[in-house]
Order: C-alpha cells, then structure tokens, then sequence
C-alpha cells in the first residue's frame, strides 16, 4: 500500500483531501497531516511517504522550498509531489515544476475526478520507476546492487567495510546459514518477440520472481542483467546441516518457476550452491551455484552443487577476486588505464588455456554483471555497446570458443574504457556529491571519516583529499556546519531541549554540542535560543 501525506495550513482543506476519495480502494494510506514544510520534511524523513500533496504557499516553510529540499535529499523523484495553488499564486506552479512535480491542481476547481486523475497519474509514475530499476531495493538505496555483486565475488576490502555497507543498508545478516542460486530466465516464445518486448517481459517476470522468494523465506535478490539472477536464501539454527534443506528449496523454486509458467510463460533454470556459515561466504556458495548451473537441462531444471560435484568442479569458476582491487578501483574511479591492463590481463589468461571455456565464460560473465551493476544506469549503457547486435550484450552466451569470448570481451573492453575516459574528469565532483547527499541523510549518526569512506569503497585519505580539494570546506567542519544546521530547525520548534538535540544529532556530549555550535554560529545554543524569541 502506498502511502500519502497531506500538507497545507488551512485544516479544511485537509479535512477535504482525506473525506474527498475512498484512499483505500486506491491502495493508498494517508499517513499523516503537516501545517506547513518544515513539519512536512520531518514526516517524510521518519515515514517515508510515496506521495505528498502540498499547498505551494505556506507560513514557515512554502510548499516550493520543502520540494526543493527533498530533491537535494533524495533526488528528482521520491517523493512524488503533487502541488494545490490559487489563481493569484499561480506564477508559482512553473518553479515547481522545474522540481520535477508530477502534478498541479487549483483549489478552486478541486474535485473528486480532478483529484482522482491526478493521483493515478503518479501512480502510473511509480510503477513506470518500479520497472525500470533491476532491484526494488535499489529504489531505497542506489548501493544495494553494488553491495551484493561485491558480496557474491567477494570484493569486500575487509570485514569491517562489509559490516559498515550492510548496517547502511539496513541489511540483517545474523543467520546461522545461507544458500546462493543462480539461475537464466528462460521462454519458448520470448526469443521470437522484439527486443523492447523481450526486456519488458523479463524485467516483469523477474520482479515477480522476487516477490515470490521472498514470500517463503527471508532471501536476498539481486538481477545480474535482463535474464540471470542470484537468490540468497537465510536459515536459522536447527535448519542448517549437511543437507536437510534440499527438499524445501526445490519445492519454492519449482513452485515459483510454475507461476512464472502460468502468468507469464517464463520458466528458469537454476543451480544451487551448498549452505555456508557465514555472509563473506556466500561467495563460496555463489560459485558453486553457477557450477550446479552448467548441469541443468530441460528435463531437470534445479541442480544442487552436492548432486553434481566433481573431483575437478571446483576449477569450472574463475574466482574473479583475484583481481578485486583493481577492478573496484578501476569502476570506482571510471579509470580507464587500470580497467584496459586488468581486462588484457584477463584476455591473455583466457588465451593461454584455450581447452578452459567455462572458465573464460564464466571470467566475461562475471565482468559483464559487474559493469550492469557497478555503473549508473548500467543495463542502458552497456546494451548501448552492443546495440547493433541482435543478441544486445547477451551476445556473450553464444560464444562458443575461448577465442570468440577473448573477441567480444576486448570489444566491451575498449568501448567501456571509452566510457571511462570520457567520465573520469567527472567522477570527484560526482562522488564529493554523493558523499555530501550521504551525510545528509544521516545527520542523527555519528559521522565518521573512516566509516563514511568504508560506504562509498574508498580509503579515508582519499575522500579527505577529494573532500578538501571538490567542497568549499573539509570533511569534518561540512558535517559539523550541517548537524548544526538541523539542529537550529529542531531547537526553533520549541519542542526540545539542548542536550536532547545534541543526543539526537549524535553528539557524544550536549557540552560539545555547544561548543560546535558557538564555532559554527558564534553564539551558544541557549544564546541564539534566546535571540529566536526576542
């Protein structure tokens, strides 16, 4: 169910929009009432609302700063505003709408169908964002997919970045076990549709493939590109063992695959890996996944790694950590110098085995599922590389020789260094961007350097020298001018008392607060409280 907040200061009005639509039969909830922007912004901070319909003139804060506001926070769509104006503020509604407004009305002409219109407008709008992102998570936070294919081909710098990333997500990992799946969207017909046709059919499969998982047990999904996809299953103490999860995990997956079957006429093959203990394991899983992978057929479509183990199965994956630091640092810094010596390396590896095919194809998979995920937009860019393709960029699954993957990873190769050569000079101003936006978000933390850098995959050092050189003022003194300035808002509702501010705002004392405050301001807390109410 969606959720709604209303906001204006006229409490008829609000008592109008609540009794005006059956809210329910929309799949909407109305969370909530605010008076003017400044309360708003708190509710939408605590509660997160999908939807805000807001009076663009109000006392305190207008309807236009608390929309720019959450554009600086959150970006150009969440949440999705619908604007109320009167005529004679109507010169108002053109810079609302350069703040990316879904909607506008006027209060005179409000009625149930107008308003009615206006809503299924934004909720078209939703879905339409929905469908285009890979992974609903990545709708919460744009570091969710980059978190998992770092997870699955273990490209964690160390455990304290991994336990510092999943806390920021807000990702629980205190399971006794977990089992990694891999497996292919697969269609009888789907081929046979136009592309457009095939990405819609798939992306709407696979959300529906995600929802379905997570409905019989706690399981993390990440989509690798249109078609592959990794399932991380979770179990508590008592269902963990050598073997006694097997009969339930076929059941979900078959149960899924036949409802996929049934909607859609979409099935999958899947592998599954073996239960490991902890999370910087899943890894081990995921490649034994992609093994059990290679054995499925039409007649037998989920393959357990213990049903089909080897003596030499454990040589069937390339373990793409071995080069994990230049690869995070070669996306990470759109530096295309290390990504073409680390993409030739791989190539002259692939050359020297020519009789190793799984590998070399499962080595230019694993580099294909890292640029979808690790770059912006990543589906769009690289189906661009291969736009003249029939096959897009799955192209590489018909490869059939390690020379044909060499060939097709050296042209993804200089095409995405192509890529990186013209973002580069880009990349510090974007990622001081993205740090700052962070540290805006969680201005009740205690921010640290050394954690903040862990988040974003980067040494503490270097984000110090990015901050210093890209921002008008260093690290620390942008956080510390920024928790002050929330906490003037928290100390002006009146509500509060100093040292339940400083608490809020994670200060590890109300005496430091103080004196953050007085060198931020000039004056003391109490001093500028003071100076509000005379």
């Amino acid at each position: 169910m969606y959720k709604l907040l209303i906001v204006d200061d006229e409490p008829l009005v609000q008592v109008g929009i609540k009794s005006m639509l059956n809210w329910v039969e929309l799949d909407i909830k109305v969370i909530g009432t605010a008076v003017n922007g400044q309360a708003a912004l708190k509710i939408i901070y605590e509660q997160s609302p999908d939807i805000v319909i807001t009076d663009v003139k109000m006392p305190v804060m207008s309807g236009l700063e608390l929309i720019r506001k959450c554009r600086e926070q959150y970006g150009d769509e969440y949440p999705y505003f619908i604007i109320l104006t009167s005529y004679e503020d109507f010169h108002m509604v053109k810079e609302a709408l350069t703040y990316q407004v879904t909607d506008y009305l006027v209060k005179m002409e409000l009625t149930p169908a107008s308003l009615t219109e206006a809503v299924e407008r934004v909720l078209k709008r939703i879905q339409e964002s929905a469908n285009r992102s890979s992974s609903p998570e990545s709708i919460v936070h744009p570091f969710y997919d980059k978190f998992f294919i770092r997870l699955i081909n273990n490209l964690f710098e160390s455990e304290e970045q991994f336990l510092l990333q999943s806390k920021d997500l807000n990702l629980d990992f205190h399971y006794d076990g977990y089992v990694c799946c891999y497996g292919e969207m697969t269609g009888n017909q789907a081929d046979s549709l136009p592309m457009e046709k095939q990405l819609s059919l798939f992306s709407t499969s696979m959300q529906m493939l995600k929802e379905l998982a997570g409905k019989y047990r706690p399981c993390f999904c990440l989509s690798l590109d249109t078609r592959h996809f990794a399932l991380i299953f979770c179990y508590e103490a008592g269902q963990t063992g050598s073997f006694p999860y097997g009969a339930e995990l076929k059941e979900i997956l078959s149960n899924i695959s036949e409802t996929l079957t049934k909607y859609y006429n979409v099935s999958f093959r899947c592998g599954i890996g073996s239960m490991v203990d902890a999370p910087l394991a899943i890894c081990d899983s995921y490649q034994c996944s992609r093994q059990a992978s290679l054995s499925t057929e039409e007649k037998n479509t989920i393959v357990f790694f213990e049903e089909c183990v080897k003596p030499d199965a454990s040589h069937n994956s390339f373990n793409i950590s071995l080069f994990r630091q230049d690869l995070i640092k070669a996306f990470e810094e759109y530096d295309a110098d290390i990504l073409n010596r680390t993409l030739d390396n791989l190539c002259e590896l692939f050359l020297s085995h020519p009789d190793h095919f799984v590998q070399a194809m499962d080595g230019a998979c694993n580099i294909l599922y890292l640029s979808i995920s690790l770059l912006q937009d990543g589906e769009t860019i690289v189906s661009g590389f291969f736009r003249d393709n029939p096959d897009g960029y799955r192209s590489i699954y018909k490869q059939t020789t390690v020379e044909q993957i060499v060939n097709w990873l050296s042209s993804f190769k200089r095409q995405m260094c192509q890529l990186f050569e013209s973002h580069h000079k880009d990349y510090k101003n974007h990622t001081v961007a993205n740090v700052k936006k962070y540290i805006n978000a969680h201005l009740k933390e205690r921010l640290s350097l050394n954690e903040v850098a862990a988040v974003f995959g980067i040494s503490p050092n270097y984000l110090s020298q990015l901050f210093g050189k890209h921002n008008d003022v260093g690290f620390s003194e942008y956080i510390n001018t920024c928790k002050i300035s929330e906490s003037k808002r928290l100390l002006a509702e009146g509500n509060l008392k100093v040292y339940e501010v400083a608490e809020m705002l994670g200060f590890e004392s109300a005496f430091y607060f103080s004196k953050v405050f007085k060198k931020v301001e000039g004056v003391s807390p109490t001093e500028y409280l003071n100076s509000q109410f005379m």
